[in-house]
């Protein structure tokens, strides 16, 4: 059996758990199926970049996604979900659908002859932790394709402004006093990803930077011409997409070509699961108002560091040739303050290295997030999708509880609100009702953050975390 599953180098350490579980006797039917379950609930991406990943689908016997999450549901490992059955039925069909399904051309006369037509795909949006992503992650395991790629939706753009920017920096440069041609990037990134995948699946798909949204349409109107068929979760409705954000009217067309591709599913059986009553890894999470409570994280810390193969010192990060400073860090283990984390000019490639580097971060004095600081929690909830992602662990001194950080009211001022909206020369009226004024996606996207944040606090959680019983196994 070893030899008929290929073992690469690019599985993400919980893929390659999965695939021992196959291959291990010593498991019982009900390990094995949690660890598949595991498999099929998390990001399948181990590392940073690059941000899409390749992926080949483990059946474990079952005839599909839909037959994996019954017999789940019969061992008692998951609860039945009428709500995740409905939307598994519809990606069971298409799971079946793809069989056979690719969107390379056969030989070098397919040019001549009319392209099959792809099927539609999914875009599946409900509250946070309905069990969106496990439905799509089921899905995904299954569907019998090499080509096919499973990603965090901001690090699909974030390699997709990548791959533009190679593109624009191979162009012979422009001859002094002679008009240059402009140069498109968007038709060729588009054809080079669907060289890669023939299906892509996003988590999280929102909208919030107006340079993604500029260039969704282009870019996924030249994916679905090439065949690449889209399976999407996400918080919204695709109506609801960069809401209220700068330009949108410009945004507005995607959407169109979205639902012309892509059946709208919603999954909303109103139970955030993340929340439910799980066991504790322990208090992770601190009050400033809490006596000794720096003295608490000081001690954790040592004690985790103590553990380590390392001493505890500063560290430097390097990022698409940018150098980041963390002030303290011991092997796996980073020690660091809000200050340091969201305060500064960091996105989400700095926040990937991190999860790359790092197992467990310490987040030290989270302040009141009032709308002057919605930049920061954008940050905030950046560097927590990112963690939550690669299963990084979090232990938290925060000014507030979890519920209360971020706050609609309060600091009237705005200062920097004032000085962009005068940058870029529009009214205070005008501006008014723009999200990035009014901290509208912030407070939405941060439910999402509270959400995960919860379960990151689980005993579950934080045993998925150790990466030093992952690189023992």
């Amino acid at each position: 059996m070893a030899a008929c599953i290929p073992l690469s180098l690019k599985m993400s350490p919980s893929a390659l758990l999965g695939v021992r579980c196959l291959l291990t006797e010593e498991y019982s039917s009900r390990k094995f199926l949690k660890c598949l379950t595991e498999l099929c609930r998390r990001d399948y991406s181990g590392k940073a970049q690059p941000a899409v990943e390749e992926g080949g689908g483990i059946t474990a016997g079952f005839s599909g996604p839909l037959d994996h999450y019954t017999r789940l549901i019969s061992d008692g490992s998951l609860r039945e979900d009428e709500h995740q059955k409905a939307v598994l039925l519809k990606l069971d069909q298409l799971h079946r659908t793809l069989r056979g399904y690719s969107n390379t051309p056969t030989s070098i006369f397919s040019k001549f002859f009319t392209k099959p037509k792809p099927p539609k795909g999914y875009y599946i949006y409900g509250d946070v932790g309905t069990g969106k992503t496990m439905v799509m992650d089921m899905f995904y395991s299954y569907v019998e394709t090499e080509k096919k790629k499973r990603v965090h939706f901001h690090g699909f753009m974030l390699d997709v402004h990548k791959r533009i920017h190679r593109l624009k920096q191979s162009m012979p440069k422009r001859k002094v006093g002679k008009m240059a041609k402009s140069y498109d990037p968007i038709a060729p990134v588009a054809e080079e990803i669907s060289e890669e995948a023939c299906l892509l699946c996003f988590d999280e798909f929102q909208v919030t930077d107006i340079a993604d949204a500029m260039i969704l349409k282009q870019l996924f109107e030249n994916l679905f011409l090439n065949g690449v068929v889209v399976v999407a979760t996400s918080n919204r409705p695709p109506e609801d997409l960069y809401k209220n954000g700068l330009q949108r009217v410009n945004f507005v067309p995607f959407i169109a070509v979205l639902q012309n591709y892509c059946q709208t599913l919603r999954l909303d059986s109103g139970i955030d699961y993340r929340r439910r009553n799980r066991p504790s890894a322990g208090k992770l999470f601190f009050l400033s108002s809490e006596p000794d409570a720096e003295t608490s994280l000081d001690k954790i810390f040592d004690e985790m560091a103590f553990k380590q193969n390392d001493i505890t010192r500063p560290r430097v990060l390097n990022v698409h040739n940018r150098k980041v400073r963390l002030n303290k860090a011991c092997g796996t283990i980073a020690d660091c303050t809000f200050e340091e984390l969201c305060d500064r000019p960091l996105g989400a490639s700095d926040y990937l290295e991190m999860s790359r580097l790092f197992d467990t971060v310490f987040i030290r004095h989270i302040p009141l997030l009032t709308l002057n600081k919605k930049t920061q929690a954008r940050r905030l909830i950046t560097l927590v999708d990112a963690f939550y992602d690669h299963k990084v662990r979090v232990v938290i001194l925060a000014d507030h509880p979890l519920e209360d950080i971020f706050v609609h009211n309060g600091d009237d001022g705005h200062d920097e609100s004032h000085i962009l909206m005068d940058d870029l020369g529009l009214k205070r009226d005008e501006a008014s009702n723009l999200s990035i004024f009014t901290g509208e996606e912030e407070t939405f996207a941060f439910q999402r953050t509270i959400s995960r944040l919860t379960e990151m606090q689980t005993e579950e959680y934080w045993l998925e975390g150790d990466r030093s019983t992952k690189s023992q196994v």
